[in-house]
C-alpha cells in the first residue's frame, strides 16, 4: 500500500533522525526495544511506528521530539481512520412506505397559509408583445406605484447584500484555509546547528546538528575493508572524520593544518560500534584548510593516512 503524504513525510523525518544517530538498523535494534526488521519497515514507510519508537529515535539523535511527534499524530490519525470520521451533513429522512399507484401521496404537513396574491391588470406592449403593468390612476394608483417603487428598492438592496455576503464568506473561507495550511517549508530555527566556528571545537557533529547536511570532502577504503570519510559543514565552519565497517579496537585520528591544531580521535569500542558510524569530535576549519586523517587498525601497526582540503 502506498503511504499517504503525511506518512511519507514522517518516514523521511525518521530517516533523517537515524542519519544523525550514526546507527545502522542493527545498531538501532541494539539500543531500542524494536527489532532490525521493524526499524526497516518504519524508516521505509511500510508500517507506522509506535509513538515510543519515535521518542526513542529522537532521544538517540539528540533531537527535540516535538516535530516528529506532531507528524506522527497526523499520520496516526489518518492511519487509524479517525480522520475519515468527519460528521456528515444532516439529510431529510426519506419516507419508507411506497404509495399505491392509484393514490396520489398527500403531504404530511399542511402548507403554511399564504395571503391571496394581489392581482394587477396588465396590457400588451406595442412592439415586444410582453405584458406590461397597466398604469394605475387616482390616489390609490399613486399609492400602488409608490409601493412598487419601494419594493423594487428593497429587492435591489437584498441582491446587493447577498453579493457582499458571498464575497466576504468566500474571502473568509480562503483565509481560514490558508490559516489551516501547513507551515512554511523553511526549516525552523530549532533545527539549525547549535554552534559555529570555534564554538564547535571538540563537540559532537550529531549533538550540535552539524551532521544534518554536511559535505563529504573525501571517502577512502582502508586495507582492512573499513571505510573512512572526512565531512565538513559550511554553516558550522567545522570538519570531522567518520568510519564504518571497522573492527573492535580500530582507531581514527583527524587534525587540521596549522600550529597547535588539536588531534581529534575516535575508537571502535564494541560490537555495536562495528555496525554503526563512529565519529571524531569536530575541529574548526576555514575554506582552504588541509585536513589530515589517519586510520589505525587494531590488528597491526600499519597507519594509513590521507589529506583532504576544505572546499571554498
Amino acid at each position: 500500500m502506498t503511504p499517504s503524504p503525511e506518512h511519507a513525510r514522517l518516514a523521511a523525518e525518521l530517516r533523517a533522525l537515524r542519519e544523525r544517530t550514526g546507527l545502522s538498523l542493527s545498531g538501532l535494534a541494539a539500543k531500542t526495544a524494536y527489532s532490525r526488521s521493524s526499524w526497516e519497515r518504519y524508516l521505509n514507510g511500510k508500517a507506522l511506528p509506535p509513538r515510543q519508537a519515535v521518542q526513542e529515535l529522537c532521544r538517540l539523535a539528540g533531537e527535540p521530539e516535538g516535530r516528529a511527534l506532531a507528524l506522527w499524530e497526523i499520520t496516526e490519525s489518518g492511519w487509524s481512520g479517525r480522520a475519515k470520521e468527519a460528521p456528515r451533513p444532516a439529510t431529510v429522512p426519506q419516507a419508507t412506505a411506497t404509495p399505491r399507484p392509484e393514490a396520489t401521496p398527500r403531504p404530511t404537513v399542511a402548507p403554511p397559509a399564504v395571503a391571496p396574491p394581489t392581482v394587477v391588470s396588465a396590457q400588451v406592449g406595442p412592439s415586444s408583445g410582453q405584458l406590461l403593468p397597466r398604469p394605475p390612476s387616482g390616489p390609490s394608483g399613486r399609492r400602488t406605484a409608490t409601493l412598487m417603487a419601494v419594493l423594487a428598492a428593497v429587492c435591489a438592496l437584498a441582491v446587493a447584500g447577498a453579493t457582499v455576503a458571498l464575497v466576504v464568506l468566500t474571502r473568509g473561507h480562503g483565509a481560514a484555509h490558508r490559516a489551516a495550511a501547513p507551515a512554511s517549508s523553511a526549516a525552523p530555527s530549532s533545527n539549525r546547528p547549535t554552534c559555529r566556528g570555534a564554538a564547535c571545537e571538540g563537540l559532537s557533529p550529531m549533538v550540535t546538528k552539524c551532521g544534518a547536511e554536511p559535505e563529504t570532502l573525501v571517502r577512502r577504503r582502508m586495507s582492512t575493508g573499513a571505510w573512512m570519510e572526512v565531512r565538513y559543514n559550511r554553516w558550522c565552519g567545522a570538519s570531522w572524520a567518520r568510519t564504518w565497517g571497522a573492527r573492535v579496537g580500530d582507531r581514527i585520528e583527524m587534525t587540521a593544518d596549522g600550529a597547535g591544531s588539536p588531534v581529534r580521535r575516535a575508537k571502535i569500542k564494541d560490537d555495536v560500534d562495528t555496525d554503526a558510524f563512529v565519529y571524531t569530535p569536530m575541529t574548526a576549519t576555514l575554506p582552504g584548510t588541509v585536513v589530515r586523517t589517519c586510520f589505525l587498525p587494531a590488528a597491526n601497526d600499519t597507519k594509513e593516512c590521507f589529506d583532504s582540503r576544505v572546499t571554498q
